[in-house]
């Protein structure tokens, strides 16, 4: 669920779907799938858990850049802060407090600034004119001016996000998914350049790679996490 929910799983905000808010999501479940146990996570999270299996590494982040940001981090082979504490937001860690408005409410999200609506924004306006995904994608493998400004600037706030977190956690690596993220031609190269640009002297080196399992990964950090909480689902 994208939703942020409380201790007990009652949603306190989703912006995208205001009139669930106050809802006991595990209660709801419960109700429609009555003699089946239910666990919830954040997507983000399960993506990030999926990632953390699949690469052999138990101290990472995830940025899932799309129509926003999502991800997670995972520590020590965990959600980390867990599911009783609630989600990494790092679409919401702020980056430029002069930046655009996100939907959050606030200035300067990652979100605001990184993801791919705001990313073809900036490119339209160093363009001169409306942007589409595909026309991104062309001018990024031409190395336009302004499709690789309008790239390199969310590879920034991306990157700002990694040292961050990294600074924080002390994480070892940070992948970087999403339909947005695998489309666009060296974006996950200028997020890395950055990240060894931003680190400081003396500190642990954050490695920045793609993420390996593309749409599918909250899916396949949900089986885990049944695996994890009720013991392997029975074959057939």
């Amino acid at each position: 669920m994208p939703a942020i929910c409380d201790a007990n799983g009652t949603v306190r905000a989703w912006p995208g779907r205001p009139s669930w808010v106050g809802l006991d999501l595990e209660a709801a479940l419960a109700r429609i799938f009555p003699d089946t146990p239910v666990a919830r996570a954040d997507d983000g999270d399960l993506a990030a858990l999926a990632e953390s299996r699949e690469a052999g590494c138990p101290d990472l982040m995830y940025l899932g850049v799309g129509t926003g940001i999502g991800g997670g981090v995972v520590f020590e082979g965990r959600f980390w802060p867990g599911p009783a504490r609630g989600s990494c937001e790092l679409g919401h860690l702020v980056v430029d407090g002069n930046g655009a408005r996100c939907d959050c409410g606030r200035r300067g999200c990652v979100q605001a600034v990184a993801s791919g609506p705001a990313t073809l924004r900036r490119a339209a306006g160093l363009r001169g004119r409306e942007v589409a995904f595909a026309e991104l994608v062309e001018g990024a493998r031409a190395s336009a001016f302004w499709a690789r400004a309008a790239i390199d600037e969310s590879a920034a706030a991306l990157a700002r996000a990694v040292i961050g977190v990294g600074e924080l956690a002390q994480l070892d690596l940070a992948l970087v998914g999403g339909g947005f993220a695998a489309g666009v031609p060296g974006l996950v190269e200028s997020v890395a350049a950055q990240v060894e640009e931003l680190a400081r002297p003396g500190s642990r080196r954050i490695r920045v790679r793609p993420a390996a399992l593309g749409g599918r990964s909250s899916l396949y950090g949900a089986v885990l996490l049944a695996e994890e909480t009720f013991g392997p689902v029975p074959a057939g």
